[in-house]
């Protein structure tokens, strides 16, 4: 148990860590009332847990030690739904309601493509 609990907070450390370098790089060349940053993360962490559901499911146990670390820590570090939660929020109270309804709605369509995407790619690596 203790060997998963430090897979898990490792990863979600370093998750956290590259969560943190994405808004600051987004933020430092794009301005605008959009949240580009989080919009980014959720879609590309979208894809990488589908990466990652179809390449250790298919190459190591159920419960291997790289799923908790890469699945659980890194991308629950790195994905950001209740920034996405208060982003859309803060768009509606600020009378931005087409900006936060496009942001809902190509949110949800990508992130879940995204995690097909991944599943389907795995099958390549």
């Amino acid at each position: 148990m203790i060997k998963t609990l430090l897979l898990v907070g490792f990863g979600g450390a370093i998750g956290s860590i590259f969560r943190y370098l994405t808004h600051w790089l987004t933020t430092k060349y794009f301005q605008g009332s959009f949240p580009l940053s989080t919009f980014l993360v959720n879609i590309l962490g979208s894809l990488l847990i589908g990466l990652f559901i179809g390449y250790l499911g298919k190459y190591f146990p159920e419960n291997h030690p790289l799923k908790f670390l890469l699945i659980v820590g890194f991308c629950g570090g790195f994905t950001t739904f209740s920034s996405f939660a208060l982003e859309n929020y803060n768009l509606l109270q600020n009378n931005n309601q087409i900006t936060a309804y496009i942001y809902m709605a190509t949110s949800i369509i990508l992130t879940i493509s995204a995690v097909g995407l991944g599943s389907y790619l795995s099958k390549y690596i």
